[in-house]
C-alpha cells in the first residue's frame, strides 16, 4: 500500500501502520516486490511526503528499511546509524516525523552479524567511533550478567547483545523525549522494536508498545 495524501495518513492508526511493515516483510521475503515503480513514486511525491513511519536501523548496506519492508518513496522515514543506537539529533528527527510530520510508528531494528554490535564486544576503539560504541556497553553488560560463561566475542554473544541493544533503545526513547511521551501516551504513535536477520530477510519482532485511545 502507499499513501497518497494527508488524509490518508491522518486515517492510520499505530498498529495499522505495523501491520504494513509486517505484510512488507512477507513481500520481501517472499520476492513479491509491490513498489516496483519508482518513477512513478517520484511523481507522486513531488509535491509532499506523509510517511505513516520511522524506522531507526544501522548502516549496515544489507539493513535498507526500505528494501526489507517494501516501501516505496514517500512512506516512510529512514534513519540510519551504526549499531541503531540513540543521540540527540537522532530523537530530534523521531520528533520531527511524528509531531510535524504525521507518522505514527517509530520502529528501532537491529540486525544479525552487526559490525558495529561486533565492534562492541570485541572493545574496539577508533576515533569518533570509539563514543558511539560506547552508547552499546549497557546491553553488553546486561548480556553479561545473564551469560557469565559465555566469550562475549562469540557470534552468539553479539547477536543477543544486538538483540538487547533494540530493546534497550526503544525503552529510552520516551525517557529521552518528552514529546514524544505524551504522543505515545495519547495513543497516538505506537514504538515497537525488530530484529532482522541477514541470514533470511525476516524480520522479528520483538516488542510492540501501544496504548488505546
Amino acid at each position: 500500500m502507499r499513501l497518497h495524501n494527508i488524509e490518508d495518513q491522518k486515517s492510520l492508526t499505530p498498529e495499522l501502520a505495523l501491520d504494513f511493515l509486517k505484510e512488507g516483510n512477507k513481500r520481501f521475503v517472499a520476492n513479491l516486490k509491490a513498489h516496483s515503480n519508482l518513477l512513478e513514486q517520484v511523481n507522486e511525491t513531488k509535491e509532499g511526503q506523509f510517511p505513516f513511519a520511522i524506522i531507526l536501523s544501522c548502516i549496515d548496506s544489507r539493513t535498507s528499511a526500505e528494501l526489507i519492508f517494501d516501501q516505496g518513496l514517500g512512506d516512510i522515514f529512514s534513519t540510519r546509524i551504526a549499531g541503531n543506537v540513540l543521540n540527540e539529533d537522532i530523537i530530534g528527527s523521531m520528533e520531527f516525523a511524528c509531531k510535524l510530520a504525521g507518522s505514527k510508528l517509530i520502529m528501532v531494528l537491529g540486525h544479525s552479524h552487526c559490525g558495529a554490535i561486533t565492534g562492541a564486544c570485541h572493545g574496539a576503539e577508533l576515533g569518533h567511533l570509539t563514543n558511539l560504541l560506547a552508547k552499546i556497553q549497557p546491553s553488553i553488560k546486561q548480556v553479561k550478567a545473564h551469560n557469565q560463561d559465555l566469550d562475549i566475542r562469540s557470534k552468539e554473544a553479539v547477536d543477543m547483545v544486538a538483540f538487547h541493544n533494540v530493546e534497550y533503545t526503544i525503552d529510552h526513547i520516551l525517557e529521552k523525549s518528552t514529546v514524544l511521551k505524551d504522543m505515545y501516551e495519547n495513543g497516538e504513535i505506537g514504538i515497537v522494536g525488530a530484529f532482522y536477520k541477514v541470514e533470511t530477510g525476516e524480520v522479528d519482532f520483538v516488542k510492540e508498545m501501544f496504548i488505546k485511545k
